[in-house]
């Protein structure tokens, strides 16, 4: 029941939006009464968050492909494919425009960022054991740089996003690595 009722919300964010969801919309689309669903979240703000925290946690796989290039990419193009679908532009909407109003959003938001830095910490751990990046490689700081310039087109210029967009996101990502102003150290810090 759980799943059936927070797919049903993601569906309902997809296809209605956040402002126009109801418990009851969700309970229908899930097969169950809308008691069902009060009994498990108190509230809608509550059932998105959840929804969101589970949908957006699982959408990226992180990659060992051997080398930071590639896993890099990996990502890149996955969070691509990810954000660029219906669903994914519903939800990056639904995080962005109600997370000010709504303190359960910010809160998954801030876990859903740090979840992701912290499961995909090991591609530059990997990537630093094998020589490939400076042994201060910040990793948090080297994912930010990579996911900065898809959010950068997905949110503020509505530029098109695709597998090449993720690609040159990599290039930028590793040139400020190698340059030193992603370590924990670096220009910036302190």
């Amino acid at each position: 029941m759980r799943v059936a009722v927070l797919e049903a919300a993601i569906a309902e964010l997809t296809e209605t939006g956040y402002a126009a969801l109801t418990v009851e919309g969700v309970a229908r689309r899930a097969g169950v009464h809308k008691t069902t669903i009060y009994r498990n979240w108190k509230d809608a703000d509550g059932l998105v968050a959840d929804a969101l925290a589970g949908r957006f946690s699982a959408d990226i796989p992180i990659p060992d492909t051997g080398a930071v290039e590639s896993d890099l990419r990996a990502l890149a193009r996955s969070l691509v494919a990810t954000m660029t679908t219906r669903a994914g532009r519903a939800l990056l909407v639904t995080v962005l425009s109600d997370a000010v109003r709504i303190p359960q959003l910010a809160d998954v938001k801030r876990a859903l960022f740090d979840d992701r830095f912290r499961r995909a910490e090991p591609v530059v751990t990997r990537a630093v054991e094998r020589g490939e990046l400076p042994a201060d490689t910040d990793p948090a700081e080297l994912l930010k740089a990579l996911a900065a310039p898809i959010y950068f087109r997905l949110v503020f210029t509505g530029e098109p996003v695709d597998e090449a967009t993720a690609d040159q996101a990599v290039r930028v990502a590793l040139a400020a690595a190698h340059a030193g102003v992603l370590s924990a150290g670096g220009p910036g810090a302190g």
